[in-house]
């Protein structure tokens, strides 16, 4: 068994574009960071499936430093 993680890497997200006349994958890419709207910020788990979410939309976020 894998020992666990005291503190698990995250990495947060902020949605600086439009959806507007964007393909639905990417729509629904966004709603799955849980950003909806210009400005919202979230915070994920740092795995390769979020990155490569990120990467899908990343005309549309950006990667807050904290």
């Amino acid at each position: 068994m894998a020992p666990k993680k005291d503190k698990s890497a995250t990495v947060t997200v902020r949605q600086v574009g439009s959806p507007i006349r964007r393909k639905n994958d990417q729509r629904a890419t966004l709603i799955g960071l849980g950003l909806n709207r210009v400005g919202r910020e979230a915070t994920l788990e740092d795995t390769p499936a979020v990155r490569g979410m990120i990467a899908k939309v990343a005309h549309m976020v950006e990667v807050v430093e904290k």
